[in-house]
Formats: C-alpha cells, structure tokens, sequence
C-alpha cells in the first residue's frame, strides 16, 4: 500500500509539473487574475513618466520657438549686414533722357551730377574680304552637257519641278543634265528661246530668237531653278546671270571644295596658318572649310570666319569693334592664299567718337560702351545706342537706400511680433489662464529688451550735423502699444535722404556707435555658434535627452520588475495546483479505499 502510494503521488507530481505552466498563466489554480495586477504594478511605477513627458513637449515647443526667433534674427542680421557698409549708402542710379540714343549705369560711389554726351560716330569692328569669286566656274570645261544640275556647284541646291520662260513651262529634274536644261526651254518656248553657257564669265544666257523681251516665272513655279542661275526680267531679249554662279563646297574635304587654287596641306596632313599669332591646323583631306572656319571662330584669335556666298568670297571679322588689325599668315600649305584671305582688303573698324559736355575735344572708344576710364566720369558706364545727343544724370539712389532701411524695421517688427505671440497669456471663456510658450522666459525677455534699446537709442558721432542720431529723426516711433515700430509719414526719411545723408550713413554704420554695427554684435552675441540663445537651445536639448535616458532607465526597471512579479505569481500558482491536485488524489484515495 506504502508503495502504491508513493508511485501514485509521483504519476500525481508529474501531472502536477506538466499542468502547472497553464495554471499559472491563467490562474485557474489560485482564481487570481494576476497579471492584471502586474500590469497596475507596472503602471504605477510608471507614473512619473507622464511628468516626465510633458516635460518634454514643453521643451520641444521651447526649442521650436528659438528656432523661430533663431531665423528671424537670421534675416534682420541679413539686413543689418547691408546698412554695416558704408558704400551702401553711396548706392547711385544713372537714367538717360534719350534712351534710344544711349543707356546708362552707375558703380556705387560715382560722380554725381548731368552730363551730355554727343555721340557722333558708332563704333564697328574691323573686317577682311577675301578676293571675290574664289571658287571654281559651274562648269570649267565649258559643256553643259557634262554638269549634272543636282550635283552643280550651284550656291543653293536646284529643286526639281518646273518653271516658266514666256508663259510655257519648262519641266527640271536633279538628275538632268545642264544642256537638256537648256534643251527643254528651246523646246517648250518652240525655239524663240535659246539658253547657253560661258565657262569665261561664269554665266547662263537667255537670247530671244526675234529680239522680243524674254519674260521669266509665275506664280505657278515649283523649281527655283531661275533664282538658282540668277535669271531675272530685265525688258529685253538677252538676259545673263547677275554674277558668277560657281560657290564654294564648304563641307566637302578642303581639296575637292571646288576652289580656284586647290587648298593643300604640303602633303603632309599637316597644315597651318596663324590669325592673330594663333596657329590653325588643318588637314587638306579630311577636313572641310566649315570644319576651319569653325576652328577659326572657337580659337583665341578673336575674330569670326565665315563664307559670303552672294559675292564668293571669304570674310573674317574682329569679335570686338573698334580700329584694330587682323594679321594672318600661311605657314604649311596654301589654305589662305587659296581662299582668297591673304590677298584680301582690310575694312578699318571705326572707333566711337564722342564729346562731353559740350567740349570741342573729341573723345574716343574702340567699344561702344564709354567707360569711367574713357569719360573720366568716376564709376559711369553709358552705352551707345545709336548718334545723337543724350543728357545723363548720376544721382544718389534714395529709393534703394530708404527701402534698406524701411526692410530693417519691418524685419525687426516681426522679430518682436513672434517673440509677442510667445509670450501673451490667454484667458478661455471658462476663465482658464494658459500662459504662452516663453511666458516669463528670461532669455527671450532680454533679447525683447536688448533690440527695443537699440532700436530707440540715441547715439551722437563725431563728424556729423546731429541732424540725424535715432530712428525717430527718420520719422520711426513707438506705436505705443507693444515693443515694435511703425512710420505714418515717410517726408521725414526722403529730407534725411536728401539733406542729410553722411547723418544717415554715420547713424547706421558708424564703426563702433552704429546702430547696424551694435546690432550685429547683439545678433552674434545671441545666435552665434557661442550665442546665448544657442547655449540655451543645446542646454534644452540635453534635458530632454536626459528624461529620455530616465524614461529608458524606468522602462528597463519595470521590465525587470514585471518579470519578478510574473514569476512570484507563477510559482504561488504552480504550488497552489500542486496542492490542489494532492489534496483530489487522497481524496479520491479515501473514496475507493485504496489508502
């Protein structure tokens, strides 16, 4: 019996281990809901937290705040920056009566007053033409039969379709070739006109068989074959091109672009000419005059190549104007002689010629644009338009100046005005009081104080007329409500501007008494990297950083202090089952008599 008992209350401790961990989680055993009880304890230690929390919105919103006056300060600064510099105030604008002969500008600190310039001549930049008709003739063996008109060396392309000789259309195609051009107008005027070729003048004649007067084109053409070849009315029975027709093929590699005088490179792909001491370089077979004109124009040398395509000749021009040269040479090969440059004609530039102030003593500049330098008027530039007689006035410019200073004030307004809005207390229509973010924030109230006594102190400087020693002499006063400033009538400031600037200027720039100089010392006092408002920001930071730390500390604690609990609870649990499940076994034993 002993025996039985034994083994039967292992099988029972062995039920009891196994059921325990689902007894105890949910208290069936004990018919204690503990974890309940847990979570109070838990949430009771937990109750400093919400202090804590508050305490951190409440320094978020602080910090927001200083940010906020951080950037307004920011920009007043901005402002007191531009009002620091003395040349501010010597800011001057220029106007010209006639603006269509010439505009005008002036650097801060020029001369001030009205002169008259009379402008007599414009400036122009000086140019090279290249020999005339460089180019091939159309046809150099003088028969049109062998020129194909769509691969002629025509200065514009011939479009194929027809046109009109004596009101009978003549039928073109790019694949004909120049005598069965000249075929189809013999044929469709019924041979009362007959078309030639001259390899000598590098021509196309028209001739009427009975004299009569040769009428070309109608409205009704598709072909420009006629404006192509230079054909055009004249009244009479014999018409011939207006000019030469062979041009140049400027994209064609330099040795096959239908040239006189064939361009080479001496052979050796290596040609060179200078332009203004700048060497060009050039390959007769694989580059095209285009390619050499565009090397021309994007070098140092400072002028423009281009081809001039109604006289055949080609151009270079000086970028800048005035009577300056252009010097150029061949040093491998033949490119300049061969297009016609080195023999060309230099067109001078034309320097600007102009008086001032009535003066008989002509004055000069290679630009258009008279400079001090020029003038000898100190920091005015005026610019040249056209000839003709213009007064310029040079004036200080009171509007830029006065709009600095009126930017001033209202940037310090909405300083005070934020810094207002974060201080006020409310009161709700339940009479509850809630005070602003930095109601009685000392850091705040000294900067409201430290700006209000700049902005209304009185400083005399030496050197100056006393006319002018506060904002309130510029017509700027107290509204009398809060610490901004406000100005009803702007007269005060325009007389000031105009009768008293030095006051002006020593008033705000003055290097030690200055209101912009002491203001931006306050400002780097305030939100500069060592700032009083600065520290106080990082200061807030570290708070609200350290709470973060006692909230995790907390947290760790009540983990710590939960697991405890859980396991406390769990093993009270666990005993309470196991007795549970005993005190059944000797009951049960008792009632079948087995002990």
């Amino acid at each position: 019996m002993a025996t039985s008992t034994v083994t039967s209350i292992g099988s029972s401790n062995s039920t009891t281990s196994a059921l325990a961990s689902s007894l105890a989680v949910t208290g069936l055993a004990s018919g204690m809901n503990w974890a309940s009880i847990v979570t109070e304890l838990g949430n009771a230690e937990r109750a400093p937290e919400t202090q804590w929390q508050n305490q951190q919105s409440t320094i978020a919103a602080q910090n927001a705040s200083y940010s906020t006056i951080k950037s307004d300060l920011t920009t007043l600064q901005n402002d007191v920056k531009t009002l620091m510099d003395p040349t501010f105030f010597n800011s001057v604008v220029a106007s010209s009566a006639s603006p269509s002969i010439a505009s005008a500008t002036a650097a801060s600190g020029a001369t001030l007053g009205t002169f008259s310039f009379n402008i007599s001549q414009l400036a122009t930049a000086a140019l090279i033409n290249g020999t005339s008709h460089v180019s091939q003739v159309l046809d150099p063996s003088g028969n049109p039969s062998g020129v194909t008109v769509g691969a002629a060396g025509f200065s514009s392309p011939v479009s194929a379709g027809t046109f009109t000789v004596n009101g009978a259309q003549v039928t073109i195609a790019t694949t004909d070739s120049l005598q069965q051009v000249f075929d189809n107008i013999a044929a469709a005027t019924g041979n009362k006109v007959s078309a030639s070729y001259s390899a000598t003048t590098d021509e196309i004649s028209l001739t009427s068989s009975d004299g009569s007067p040769i009428i070309l084109g109608s409205a009704k053409d598709t072909s420009n074959f006629l404006q192509v070849a230079q054909l055009y009315n004249n009244g009479t029975g014999s018409i011939s091109s207006s000019s030469a027709l062979g041009r140049v093929n400027t994209t064609a590699s330099l040795s096959s672009a239908d040239l006189q005088t064939t361009i080479t490179d001496g052979g050796s792909g290596k040609g060179a000419f200078t332009v203004n001491g700048v060497t060009i370089n050039y390959n007769a077979s694989t580059d095209s005059i285009q390619d050499v004109m565009n090397n021309i124009n994007n070098s140092a040398a400072g002028v423009s190549a281009s081809y001039d395509v109604v006289n055949n000749r080609f151009v270079l021009t000086n970028k800048t104007t005035g009577d300056v040269g252009i010097s150029m040479q061949d040093v491998t090969g033949n490119f300049l002689a061969a297009t016609g440059l080195s023999g060309g004609t230099l067109n001078r530039g034309n320097n600007l010629l102009y008086t001032l102030n009535g003066s008989a003593q002509q004055l000069v500049s290679q630009s258009n644009t008279i400079s001090s330098a020029s003038s000898g008027v100190s920091g005015l530039t005026v610019s040249a338009l056209t000839t003709g007689t213009t007064a310029v006035t040079v004036s200080s410019d009171t509007s830029t100046i006065s709009n600095g200073i009126q930017k001033f004030v209202t940037d310090y307004n909405n300083t005070q005005n934020f810094i207002n809005s974060q201080q006020s207390v409310t009161t709700a229509a339940d009479g509850t009081v809630t005070p602003g973010t930095l109601t009685g924030d000392s850091n705040t109230n000294d900067i409201v104080t430290s700006l209000r006594g700049l902005m209304t102190a009185v400083e005399s400087i030496t050197g100056t007329s006393g006319a002018v020693t506060q904002l309130a002499d510029l017509g700027f006063q107290s509204n009398g409500q809060d610490n901004t400033l406000a100005i009803s009538d702007t007269t005060p400031l325009t007389n000031a501007l105009t009768t008293n600037l030095n006051d002006i200027k020593a008033l705000f720039s003055d290097t030690t008494k200055g209101l912009a100089t002491q203001m931006n010392n306050f400002i780097n006092n305030t939100i500069g990297d060592n700032g009083t408002l600065t520290a106080r920001q990082t200061d807030l930071t570290q708070e609200s950083s350290n709470i973060s730390t006692q909230i995790s500390n907390l947290e760790t604690k009540i983990t710590n202090d939960s697991n405890q609990w859980n396991s406390e609870f769990q093993a009270m649990e666990t005993a309470e089952s196991q007795t549970n499940q005993e005190l059944t076994y000797l009951t049960q034993g008792v009632s079948n008599g087995s002990l």
